[in-house]
């Protein structure tokens, strides 16, 4: 059978050759009609093509004569290949390209070039050449270092190397005096050179997720910085010279080593603190008094043991994040704060709020406070006067809190056991709620089932539980439940009979899976699962949890996030930071869960 022979002009040539596609070595396919449209308008996107390198008619595409330009027909005034533009955008991201050419070169009017996503190792250094390049991004690749000839970018204003694995950075850097934003997050950097303090235009720079001790004090050079993200280091102190840098509006700390606040004297336009997740003991009145403008205090999971009333000097303060740390009391002056709108207190041993109140949310908290405001005097403080009773163990449990409080509250004594006197302490008297946490519990005490008639909160967190008793499983009237800081890593099908938890706090376990029992608790609004090494979740049973709001996958082992949790229309909070997954992007996650969910619903495949 004689081969069919492709259709061919008088003079030769090939009729079909404006169909044909451009292939590389890599085998993989640009069609022709891209190259010619990009001529046109000066971008090219070849992003998601599996290249494992790019073809040479991409560096040659406005030096050689295109194919087109071949064919045997006339051109109008809209196909006059010799008009082009210059390619200005280039974007060749999630490839697999190992390399790039030296040709780089060859697009001098190059002002954006992306290739996120690939596989990079190092940069050419005809990078250098490119002197109209405005963005750079090279995030999510495996570059270990940078080409000095990097620095030569003087126009550079967008320079993107998260997700990489750089040990240091050039000290030329500073030559960048261009540069607005400049994100070095999540790689493996120990310092960074003092040179940074050329930056003069820098206004947002990011390095978190690195191995820092220190910043260089000459980070103050940054005159126009506004926002500072250090996130996830090993910072033990904070230069005192940022104190006096005038333009920051946002200041990330958290997961640090910190065990003071910083002083902030001159960060008059300080709008955001974060530092929680770090050691800080101690709150003083020091530390608020030039926080005059701060609308978000982030001081979650630290050790603070107390407010100073000096809290009211944050007129401004929106919202204020207490969460997990060891306060037993408030200042009332507190409820003054005129624009406070958000107060998280979950985990602190609270003894003069109950838990009924706090979980009415904000306002009614602040209502609280300010009705207690005028029964204060000079010397009162507003922890309750203890009426304790010493048992034959020595045990010591608050009757006050059991009688006014409806609280057994035997927390923080370092005992593996659970006494049998606390329990008869309750005698007739109700109880609603149980604090066990900060023990060495290795299992739950067989008792609590006694108290199955009204109690609706167990705290037993910081422990060492390897498993739940069935005993828990049948306090039928638990709403919240917080069992973070043990040994878990599954949880019992016996736990389908608490058909009114609505709060269960499970981080900082050893889950390896999101426990299937949670997905048949349909009354579950929140879970906390951060700080675990969950791999994987369902998201067509987690849809059929209608009531979960809130949802802290944090710090766990997620590779992929389906699509189809985009569906899950009625959560509000979905925590994702900390997973080693690619998609969404970290750009993604910082605009919210609308915004995350919005996102994944697109990628659902029709």
């Amino acid at each position: 059978m004689s081969r069919l022979k492709r259709p061919v002009s008088a003079s030769g040539r090939d009729l079909r050759a404006g169909f044909r596609h451009e292939r590389g070595d890599s085998g993989a396919v640009v069609p022709q009609g891209l190259l010619k449209a990009a001529r046109k308008s000066g971008q090219l996107n070849l992003s998601g093509r599996e290249l494992s390198e790019v073809p040479q008619t991409v560096w040659r595409i406005n030096l050689d004569v295109p194919e087109e330009a071949n064919q045997n027909h006339s051109f109008n005034s809209s196909e006059r290949w010799w008009e082009q533009t210059d390619l200005t955008k280039l974007i060749i991201s999630n490839n697999k390209l190992q390399s790039l050419s030296d040709d780089l070169r060859l697009l001098p009017a190059l002002t954006i070039l992306d290739m996120h996503d690939n596989l990079l190792t190092s940069l050419p250094c005809t990078i250098g050449e490119l002197e109209n390049l405005q963005k750079l991004n090279v995030s999510h690749n495996k570059l270990k270092i940078l080409p000095e000839e990097l620095t030569k970018l003087r126009n550079l204003k967008g320079l993107f190397l998260q997700y990489n694995e750089l040990t240091s950075v050039p000290d030329g850097f500073g030559q960048l005096h261009r540069l607005e934003e400049l994100d070095l997050s999540n790689n493996r950097l120990t310092a960074v050179p003092a040179s940074f303090s050329s930056l003069s235009n820098l206004m947002r720079l990011n390095l978190a997720g690195n191995q820092m001790k220190d910043l260089p004090a000459e980070i103050t050079g940054m005159k126009r910085l506004k926002h500072l993200d250090c996130t996830s280091n090993c910072l033990e102190t904070i230069p005192s010279e940022l104190a006096s840098m005038e333009s920051l509006e946002l200041l990330y700390l958290r997961r640090n080593k910190l065990r003071f606040l910083p002083e902030f004297p001159s960060c008059i336009s300080l709008k955001e603190l974060h530092v929680g997740e770090n050691q800080i003991e101690m709150l003083g009145a020091e530390h608020l008094k030039h926080l005059k403008s701060i609308h978000v205090l982030d001081l979650r999971d630290n050790k603070l043991k107390s407010i100073p009333d000096e809290i009211t000097l944050l007129q401004a303060l929106e919202r204020l994040d207490l969460t997990n740390n060891d306060i037993s009391s408030l200042p009332h002056t507190l409820g003054n704060l005129p624009r406070l709108q958000f107060l998280a207190l979950e985990g602190n041993p609270l003894r003069t709020i109950r838990r009924e109140l706090l979980n009415k949310g904000t306002q009614e908290v602040l209502k609280y406070l300010r009705s207690k405001i005028k029964g204060d005097t000079g010397n009162q403080n507003d922890t309750p006067i203890e009426t304790a009773m010493t048992l034959p163990s020595q045990a010591r449990v608050n009757t006050h809190t059991i009688t006014t409080l409806k609280l057994l509250d035997y927390s923080e004594k370092q005992t593996a056991l659970i006494p049998d006197e606390v329990f008869d302490a309750v005698g007739s008297n109700i109880i609603t709620s149980v604090n066990f946490s900060k023990n060495h519990l290795n299992e739950i005490p067989k008792r609590i089932v006694e108290l199955k008639a009204a109690v609706c909160d167990v705290n037993l967190s910081f422990n060492k539980l390897s498993c739940i008793s069935a005993e828990l499983c049948m306090l039928q009237k638990l709403t919240h439940l917080d069992i973070r800081n043990n040994l878990l890593a599954s949880l019992p099908e016996e736990m389908e009979a608490l058909g009114k938890l609505q709060t269960l706090n499970l981080s900082f376990n050893r889950f390896r899976t999101f426990p299937s029992i949670l997905y048949r608790l349909r009354t579950l609004e929140t879970v906390l699962l951060g700080n675990n090494q969950v791999g994987s979740v369902d998201p067509l049973q987690l849809k059929q949890m209608d009531k979960l709001a809130t949802l802290d996958l944090q710090n766990n082992d997620l590779l992929h996030i389906p699509p189809e949790l985009g569906c899950c229309v009625s959560l509000r909070t979905l925590l994702l930071e900390g997973n080693p997954f690619r998609i969404p992007r970290a750009a993604i996650l910082a605009k919210g869960t609308d915004a995350v969910l919005e996102y994944l619903r697109d990628r659902i495949p029709t």
